[in-house]
């Protein structure tokens, strides 16, 4: 099935209206049996979220993600109802590729429906980073080794790129067939994807540049795809040097304790989440991209602690810090302040309305 005329022309690939987004974690299944990443949740602390989002940082798209169906239906269709586009993005991590996929085959119906709802504001993203989360296609029984697989070296790219289009051919019929607007994947930008298959070329981009020439570098050979672009994930965590460490900032953390630590010698660093963050932004600005989506509002299951050793939103890429009643209960009621990122997201958006 392919989109309808009115979703090519008022979704996700109208010129006229720029996505200025920030992703949000429903809550994420990261492996077999793991529970999800966010265990508390209350659809009033959702829904005051994501008032926030649309009314302090001046979004106009939230990009859903999660592992629960009926969560990532019920945020989105919140945001939706608040008069922001939604990308919703179901994810399931290191299931077999056939579960992933009836997983994503319920997340389409329930897109469907949605976009029934809202026409021309809803968009699906069929997968996720799959060379790293979807096992199969890189060898490695967790997202884990993976990585350290594709890091070490000596993967068969083009071996690689078979199975991964093989598997993106197959997720791409599935939610064509339950979803009538435009749909995407987002791949980390080494990841050789046919962009024939989708709607948009989604980009996960962590990659740290000096200058907005070295990103606009980096993004130029995807415009030869001839398709609008949206980077799907963005962001720093806030520490000194997470900048340069990009999306790999999140492994400083010691999760061979009892509990999860923050090793010495880190130092928390609100200022370099935000100007990393800002200059990603205004890079982004002066490209030909039909949006960008921060990573992300919170990450729920990396509390805030006054104890160094104990701050784990430092490997955090929230602009927001969750700060638990009992930091050692997930399921504990939270309160969340805005971090400097927050105010520097907000102030951008802000004057983007005022441009425009």
């Amino acid at each position: 099935m392919r989109p309808t005329d009115d979703a090519l022309e008022t979704g996700l690939m109208d010129e006229i209206e720029r996505l200025r987004g920030i992703s949000y974690d429903t809550g994420t299944s990261y492996g077999r049996r793991q529970p999800l990443s966010r265990v508390r949740w209350e659809r009033a602390e959702m829904e005051a979220e994501v008032a926030a989002v649309r009314e302090q940082l001046h979004c106009n798209t939230l990009l859903v993600f999660g592992s629960d169906v009926e969560r990532l239906t019920a945020t989105a269709r919140a945001a939706l109802e608040g008069g922001l586009h939604a990308i919703v993005q179901p994810r399931l991590f290191d299931c077999r590729p056939a579960r992933i996929l009836r997983h994503l085959a319920e997340a389409a119906d329930a897109g469907e429906r949605l976009r029934r709802e809202h026409p021309g504001r809803v968009t699906l993203l069929a997968g996720c980073e799959a060379p790293i989360f979807t096992p199969g296609i890189v060898r490695g029984r967790s997202f884990q080794r993976r990585i350290a697989r594709l890091r070490a070296g000596g993967v068969d790219r083009a071996a690689l790129g078979r199975r991964l289009n093989d598997y993106l051919a197959r997720a791409s019929s599935v939610a064509r067939a339950r979803f009538d607007g435009p749909v995407g994947y987002a791949a980390v930008p080494f990841e050789p994807v046919d962009w024939g298959l989708f709607d948009l070329v989604g980009l996960d981009h962590y990659a740290f540049h000096e200058t907005p020439e070295g990103h606009a570098r980096a993004l130029a050979p995807f415009r030869a795809f001839g398709k609008p672009i949206v980077i799907c994930e963005f962001g720093c965590c806030a520490f000194r040097g997470a900048a340069r460490m990009g999306g790999m900032a999140w492994t400083i953390v010691d999760w061979g304790r009892s509990r999860a630590q923050i090793p010495d010698g880190v130092v928390r660093s609100e200022s370099e989440q935000a100007d990393a963050v800002a200059a990603m932004l205004a890079a982004f600005e002066s490209e030909p991209l039909r949006g960008a989506c921060v990573f992300t509002f919170a990450e729920f299951s990396m509390p805030h602690s006054p104890v160094t050793r104990d701050d784990l939103d430092v490997a955090s890429y929230g602009v927001a810090k969750v700060i638990r009643e009992d930091p050692d209960d997930p399921a504990s009621p939270y309160r969340w302040e805005p971090k400097l990122a927050f105010h520097a997201i907000a102030e951008h958006n802000e004057s983007a309305q005022i441009r425009a």
